[in-house]
């Protein structure tokens, strides 16, 4: 089988480092005026850090794509046009485009940096595909509505290009993600193709009968309503071996709106799943499954992949993804450690309380193992009871990690209410 790429999304400076110190091979991003996400926490990527974000992926041993895959109007070609300069420095090993104007804009000012079309172009065919190739494409991002024999069927077509697929996340009600819902419910305020989607697709929604407005009925019978639109996560880390035959180059996370703990769990993952099966292509992938039911997610579903697509693949009860394993603390790896008399305390920033006995999984790039807390102190040393939400605190476990700068803590095993 052939190398492929793990692609994974990078929302901020700090989810870029974790997800390639975690074992992503490039990573994806883009400013907010031009990307489909509009992000809003940690230390964003905006046009004035994008070369250094550029810089840091290609320091780490990964590239980088730049996305300006918005539908673009033309005060954004406008705009574009201002500072296209920006992103020619940046020196991004490709951008991703949708539009057919900001296509041809980057054609002309930038020939020498790769494009790679959009998911969001809805390219389903091999006449597709050779068509963005002839325009001087030198990848392109599948439409999440194909199945496995279309896509071994695209790669017979059309050899000589890169196929990237997603493999996992949130996945839009509308085809491949073009969607006008937003854009209608905040007229026009939140629109979904400039990267400020509302999610309406995640909302309950209740049956209302013409000539009696103020009659509202439940979908079916649940009292948080029916969220009707609502599809599971896609997870295709079982079938990866099948796409790999395929002729898929590049495997793509989703994500780029969540956080740290998914980036660098979801990249630790599929990391070990791809290694694991091009080592060995018979290779049981249900561990990793497991593995993945441990981050946020609204159930799974492989969707279209294997061509039976249907009513399971929606989240019927719940829009917002329920991990089955808490996140309880991100070790911070700019502080040193409290080395005093009875051990050594590491300063974490605590997520979700923790208390004194507590049996907890640690996963970093390197290690992943079981192990207790033993003991929470300030930092001045004095002893606390407990490790509350927010804290900044030190703490002592019966095993620590090798490198703990970018060590992550979660609560052990999946809990049930998760699928």
């Amino acid at each position: 089988m052939h190398k492929v790429e793990l692609l994974m999304p990078a929302g901020n400076m700090e989810k870029l480092e974790y997800a390639v110190r975690y074992g992503a091979d490039a990573v994806y991003l883009g400013v907010v005026d031009f990307s489909l996400r509009a992000m809003r926490k940690g230390s964003l990527i905006t046009l004035e850090n994008l070369k250094e974000a550029v810089e840091l992926a290609h320091k780490l041993g990964a590239k980088a794509y730049v996305t300006l895959n918005i539908f673009a109007f033309n005060k954004d070609i406008q705009l574009l046009e201002k500072c296209i300069d920006i992103f020619k420095d940046a020196k991004p090993d490709s951008f991703i485009v949708s539009d057919f104007g900001i296509f041809n804009l980057l054609r002309k000012t930038a020939p020498d940096v790769p494009v790679h079309v959009s998911t969001q172009t809805n390219t389903l065919n091999y006449e597709s595909v050779k068509f963005w190739q002839d325009l001087g494409a030198t990848r392109v991002i599948l439409a999440r509505e194909l199945p496995i024999s279309d896509i071994a069927e695209i790669r017979n077509k059309v050899p000589d290009i890169e196929l990237e697929c997603f493999v996992h996340g949130s996945q839009c009600v509308s085809f491949s993600g073009r969607c006008l819902l937003s854009d209608y419910f905040t007229k026009g305020e939140r629109k979904a193709n400039h990267g400020n989607c509302s999610q309406p697709c995640r909302w309950s929604y209740k049956l209302v009968e013409s000539t009696r407005p103020d009659e509202y009925y439940e979908i079916n019978q649940d009292e948080r309503g029916s969220h009707i639109l609502s599809p599971k996560d896609l997870c295709l880390v079982e079938h990866l071996r099948e796409m790999i035959d395929a002729g898929v180059d590049s495997f793509k996370v989703e994500g780029r709106t969540k956080s740290l703990y998914y980036v660098s769990a979801v990249a630790k993952t599929y990391r070990q799943a791809i290694d694991d099966v091009l080592a060995n292509p018979s290779a049981d992938m249900s561990k990793y499954f497991i593995e993945l039911q441990k981050v946020g997610n609204r159930g799974y579903t492989t969707g279209f992949a294997l061509g039976n697509n249907n009513s399971e693949s929606y989240s019927y009860d719940i829009s917002k993804g329920l991990a089955g394993a808490d996140f309880l603390c991100e070790f911070k790896g700019d502080k040193n450690p409290l080395e005093l008399d009875d051990g050594v305390f590491y300063p974490v920033k605590i997520k979700n309380k923790m208390l004194i006995g507590d049996e907890v999984e640690i996963i970093t790039p390197d290690e992943q193992f079981r192990t207790k807390l033993l003991s929470v102190k300030d930092e001045n040393g004095i002893d606390l009871g407990l490790a509350n939400t927010n804290d900044d605190v030190y703490l002592k476990f019966v095993k620590a990690p090798n490198n703990y700068k970018y060590a992550l803590v979660r609560t052990v095993g999946v809990k049930t209410n998760v699928s």
